[in-house]
């Protein structure tokens, strides 16, 4: 880019951002890109500003929320009780894709926790939002900006689709880059247990601390993302096991549904010169069998199933090793079939 041009884009840089600063300190909501999805922000110290988020959304108040700050020295002004583990996985992991859920402070509102005491903490690593941050100078709640239980936005025009005038302006950081939401790491125990997967895997963890992490309790705290069905299109999901992804969209194009099946190939007994007539209900969404750009690409292929108006969306999960782990987990509650 030409330097003229550079200053230009940097001088609408710094408009855009002015814009979003003066939009979170009068208690407003702002779309932040970040590396995983864009977040519906707001002022963390801010009570009636969180609420609005949990307004724009529809999300149930006792959902906590993640607190988005600028580097790790503000952990201690939000967090205590902190583990050694759990600073050996910051300096490893942040800024990244990973969330910590702490020991909350008193001061944290019990309306971005979900009345729990223990509040998440993550540090993103987009540019961006890393500016922002630094500029605000406090902590941002930020889930993903959707409505509650659908598919998260990972560009600004998905946070403008998804939530129109709810959201007071949108950030656009280009697409993201992770496309999938933060590792959450539950650290209010004695070793470290995935709460919901995400691209800091289980097996990065157990790399740096020498030791798996442990399955959740069972008095875990509550954590974004774990209900059964989430990151849900309008449209239904079906997961297909076993090779059996071509008999069952065959089977529900006979029943005359259109149907969208996600996969890098279609099965032979789809190819349309088998299909005949059918083949113009079918709809194929292809997603790669390389899994982290699968799940950059999961919920743009989400969403361009309700975009086709398919009545059925057919999908076989992925191995679950790394990143595949989580991209298993997204389909399973998008099928409405997680475990919760």
């Amino acid at each position: 880019m030409p330097s003229a041009s550079r200053s230009t884009h940097e001088h609408e840089l710094e408009l855009e951002l002015e814009s979003a600063l003066t939009v979170l300190r009068r208690g407003g909501l702002i779309g932040l890109p970040t590396e995983t999805v864009y977040g519906l922000a707001a002022d963390a110290a801010n009570e009636e500003a969180v609420r609005k988020i949990f307004v724009a959304k529809g999300r149930p108040a006792d959902h906590p929320l993640i607190v988005h700050l600028a580097d790790a020295a503000a952990i201690e002004s939000w967090a205590e009780a902190i583990p050694p583990y759990a600073w050996r996985l910051a300096e490893a992991f942040w800024p990244g894709p990973m969330t910590l859920i702490l020991p909350r402070r008193s001061h944290v509102l019990r309306v971005v926790t979900g009345g729990l005491d223990s509040v998440g903490l993550r540090i993103p690593s987009h540019p961006l939002a890393g500016r922002l941050l630094r500029a605000f100078g406090g902590g941002l709640a930020a889930p993903s900006a959707n409505r509650f239980g659908k598919v998260s936005p990972t560009t600004a025009a998905d946070v403008t689709r998804e939530l129109g005038d709810r959201v007071d302006m949108v950030l656009d950081g280009g697409p993201c880059h992770v496309g999938l939401e933060s590792t959450i790491v539950d650290a209010t125990g004695e070793w470290p247990a995935i709460l919901r997967p995400g691209a800091v895997t289980a097996e990065a963890i157990a790399e740096l601390l020498g030791k798996a992490p442990i399955a959740p309790r069972l008095d875990a705290p509550r954590a974004p993302g774990r209900l059964a069905s989430h990151y849900a299109p309008e449209t239904r999901v079906d997961l297909a096991f076993g090779g059996t992804l071509g008999s069952r969209a065959m089977a529900a194009l006979l029943a005359g549904l259109r149907v969208a099946v996600m996969a890098k190939s279609l099965p032979e007994e789809l190819a349309a010169d088998r299909l005949g007539g059918l083949a113009e209900r079918l709809v194929h969404i292809p997603l790669p069998d390389e899994l982290e750009e699968a799940a950059r690409q999961l919920y743009n292929a989400l969403r361009r199933v309700d975009c086709e108006g398919c009545d059925l969306a057919l999908v076989e999960l992925p191995g679950e090793a790394g990143i595949g782990a989580a991209l298993a987990d997204r389909l399973r509650k998008a099928a409405g079939q997680g475990a919760g």
